[in-house]
């Protein structure tokens, strides 16, 4: 699906003098709207802990004193539409719920006699209280029923996760010359948005073809302008080179249109095209625009192969299948609009055995469509209940019709049948990779003499150049490997810490750490909570990168806070920092060698690689962000002539910051040992 925004083109005008990099600031294979862009993490989400389902028999005091709060909720019930939410002692929510008839569904679980599944039994055991919010209709209570959903999470119910917005690309409509680039978020600036795409990936790898195709620029508009000669796209065939004048207005008008013409579903019309010019210039005997035109085609080629499956009846439709395993669900989802495939993702939503693949999938989809424009088609692998009810919510939301339906035969049906294979291959991998994690974590336990299977792991690292913006980080992995979503970093704020301190901003993280966890609740807004999918907020085991020094360090943080349940590891280098030859430190014990091909050595070395990455990640955002505030005064021996001198050379402090040293070299009135500082001082490692 497209959407056009207001487009008011600028008139051409001549580009400015400015920058002499060959490349734009953005990378080559990722074209992101600064405006809009966002971490890209996994894509594939993680398992959630399977709850087992209890066999035994509900004692009879806690299930009666449910029973009689839902009938005292039951004589207060509207008989109109509504949600309910079921609530423990502790205020939290257990379960949200939506129905036609509120009193009717109520009564229905205030039945001492009723047989109902373990699940429910569990529920009404542990509910005290039952909130109740009326609705117009029914249409309103489903949508409200899967807002809350989200934002509650209730253990009872069927929760959607990593439930990240979806990129789309963006074709520009606020400058004479379009760029194209990804997009996130909302879609306020002018231009054509196509997606949604399944993943970043598949954005950037279409990105990339179609700049090969059309030779759409991808650079910022403040590069742009500032280009006195072609950079590196143009030389490499990815850019028609506008900035510059190397294409006319009309003949780069004329490649917008192509593009917006193949994301918009005319690819054949686009493609017919391109041939017949290719043809005409060959039997010009200009064989070099023969050749550029076959590139372009070769491109699109690619891009059409890259989706796949293609369909030739569905214009525009999202199409889910749903598989059950070992207790675990996954839903597939693929994304079919201008009848092309723009990508497939897998979700593995939190639900208790007992759920039925219809019942998982009817909840996911109300969740998944909450925060999303749907499709004018839906396709799924099972029938699920009020599926009439939820095309009319999604017909409300969207404001135009929206079917749901079970294909039994055709194309469609071939669509569905292709995400079923690849929602059970997509589990199995999942569990696979999770039994493997698993092995992994058991192994640590037992070389390290844990007293139990470690579930949660936290790595901590600072990083820090001769003390200046000094960052600590920690990075968190459990038995589905790292929880991207649990990491944090740490400013470090100390006042009249020394320069490199290692010890003392170490302390620092800790101490913020810990007390957080230490810290008594305040108020019912303010219990303890597990964290989501009751992944734990304790750790089991904590590593640091150091040896006993730094292992002594922690040891008498934590004999301070009072912590005796977590069980501390040092990882100190090996000689000349090999990797491989890593020794381990635990209080109280002997050091621990590894063999260099033990599976528990590599896991740690990951662990430990990983929290490097992190901090070394978040420090050089930090000192970025200093040097654009600070500027170039910071720089010794940089004053206000030769900054003037480097701006009007480069144009921006980006660009500096990018410059090799020959090129800093070649600003009048730069020396190589003043140019040799500039770059040092951009380049500098943190420690």
């Amino acid at each position: 699906m497209d959407h056009d925004s207001t487009d008011h083109p600028k008139s051409p005008s001549k580009a400015r003098r400015g920058s002499q990099s060959d490349l734009p600031p953005q990378d080559l294979t990722a074209d992101v709207d600064p405006a809009t862009s966002a971490a890209e993490e996994d894509d594939e989400g993680r398992l959630p802990e399977a709850p087992e389902e209890s066999a035994e028999v509900i004692a009879e005091g806690p299930l009666a004193v449910g029973h009689a709060a839902i009938e005292n909720a039951v004589r207060l019930a509207p008989t109109s539409p509504g949600v309910y939410r079921m609530l423990n002692a502790g205020s939290d929510v257990l379960y949200v719920g939506k129905a036609k008839n509120v009193r009717k569904r109520l009564a229905s679980y205030a039945r001492v006699n009723a047989p109902l599944p373990a699940r429910i039994l569990r529920m009404i055991a542990a509910t005290v209280t039952v909130e109740i919010v009326s609705t117009t209709t029914e249409t309103e209570a489903l949508l409200l029923e899967a807002n809350l959903i989200k934002q509650l999470r209730p253990r009872f119910n069927v929760q959607l996760r990593d439930d990240k917005s979806f990129p789309y690309i963006l074709i520009s409509g606020d400058h004479w010359a379009p760029q194209i680039l990804k997009h996130r978020g909302a879609q306020t600036r002018p231009g054509r948005y196509f997606g949604p795409f399944a993943s970043a990936g598949a954005v950037n790898r279409t990105i990339t073809a179609l700049q090969r195709a059309f030779l759409i620029r991808s650079c910022t508009d403040g590069f742009f302008e500032s280009r006195t000669r072609p950079c590196l796209l143009y030389q490499i065939r990815r850019c028609s080179g506008p900035c510059t004048r190397e294409i006319d207005f009309p003949g780069y008008s004329e490649l917008v249109r192509e593009a917006n013409d193949f994301l918009s579903g005319r690819s054949h019309a686009v493609k017919e095209l391109l041939a017949g010019e290719m043809e005409k210039a060959s039997n010009e005997l200009e064989f070099e625009t023969a050749a550029l035109y076959r590139d372009r085609l070769a491109a699109l080629s690619a891009i059409q192969s890259q989706q796949g499956i293609n369909p030739r009846t569905v214009e525009e439709a999202d199409v889910f299948a749903i598989h059950q395993e070992g207790g675990y669900s996954c839903v597939e989802v693929f994304f079919f609009r201008t009848g092309q495939n723009w990508g497939n993702r897998a979700y593995f939503p939190r639900a208790e055995k007992s759920f039925t693949p219809e019942e998982v999938l009817a909840s996911f989809l109300a969740q998944f469509y909450d925060d999303k424009p749907p499709p004018k088609l839906i396709l799924l692998s099972h029938e699920i209940e009020e599926s009439s009810l939820l095309a009319d919510a999604l017909c409300v939301k969207a404001g135009y019709k929206v079917e749901v339906s079970v294909p039994k035969r055709g194309e469609k049906k071939e669509l569905v049948a292709h995400a079923l294979t690849n929602a059970r291959e997509a589990l199995g991998r999942k569990l696979a990779d999770t039994a493997t994690q698993s092995r992994l974590l058991e192994g640590m336990a037992t070389t390290l003499a844990l007293p139990q299977v470690p579930k949660r792991i936290e790595v901590y690292d600072n990083s820090h150049i001769q003390g200046t913006n000094a960052v600590g980080a920690m990075i968190v992995a459990g038995p589905d490997g790292f929880i991207k979503n649990q990491y944090r970093k740490f400013n470090i704020k100390s006042e009249g810490l020394t320069p490199g301190d290692d010890y003392a901003m170490m302390r620092e993280v800790l101490e913020r750490r810990f007390k957080r966890l230490l810290k008594p609740p305040e108020g019912d807004s303010a219990k303890a909570k597990a964290d989501d999918d009751s992944f734990p907020q304790w750790p089991d085991l904590v590593i640091i990168d150091g040896g006993r020094g730094q292992l002594n360090a922690v040891r008498e943080i934590f004999e301070g806070l009072g912590l005796t349940q977590v069980a501390l590891m040092a990882v100190a280098k090996g000689p000349d920092r090999d990797a491989g030859r890593e020794t381990l430190f635990m209080p109280d014990r002997e050091a621990i060698k590894l063999e260099p091909r033990d599976p528990v050595l590599y896991f740690i070395q990951r662990l430990r690689d990983e929290a490097h990455r992190f901090v070394i990640g978040s420090h050089r955002k930090l000192r970025k962000k200093d040097i654009r505030e600070a500027g170039l005064q910071e720089i010794p021996g940089i004053g206000p002539s030769r900054k003037r001198a480097l701006l009007h050379h480069f144009g921006t402090l980006k660009e500096i910051e990018r410059a090799s040293i020959a090129d800093l070299g070649k600003v009048p009135g730069v020396s190589a040992e003043s140019a040799r500082k500039i770059f040092e001082f951009f380049h500098a490692q943190p420690g």
